[in-house]
């Protein structure tokens, strides 16, 4: 199966050149989100704490929409702009998970992200039987 998502309503629209996931056969992958407000499409430039919870909320929509979930994610990358931020968003990130099935990883300092905001994260997702 080859399936590409977009959330509807102009809900978090794209501010590039890109669908919110791709279903290829058994993985979906999500696009990188940031700190985008849907409703506005605007960067949240708040906290990292607020930046952050928006990044999750973002994701569990496009999951959602997908038919899927945070238990089903098998891969995230998390890109931050101040890498001094990492224990406040592991914080944040790991509470959208349950303890025993927390995903791969990889965490990345960036100069820049789009947006000025100051995390993104993107996520493979297994959606298999």
């Amino acid at each position: 199966m080859f399936k590409r998502f977009n959330l509807p309503n102009d809900i978090l629209s794209p501010v590039s050149p890109y669908c919110h996931a791709v279903q290829a056969g058994d993985f979906l992958f999500v696009t990188g989100q940031l700190a985008q407000d849907p409703g506005t499409g605007k960067i949240v430039l708040g906290s990292i704490e607020e930046q952050t919870h928006r990044v999750m909320k973002n994701l569990q929509m496009v999951l959602d929409h997908a038919g899927s979930g945070f238990d089903r994610v098998t891969m995230a990358r998390i890109f931050l702009t101040d890498i001094r931020d990492i224990e406040t968003v592991n914080e944040i990130y790991a509470s959208y998970f349950k303890p025993d099935e927390l995903p791969g990883r990889t965490t990345i300092g960036v100069t820049g992200l789009a947006g000025m905001g100051d995390i993104e994260i993107d996520l493979i997702a297994y959606c298999g039987s």
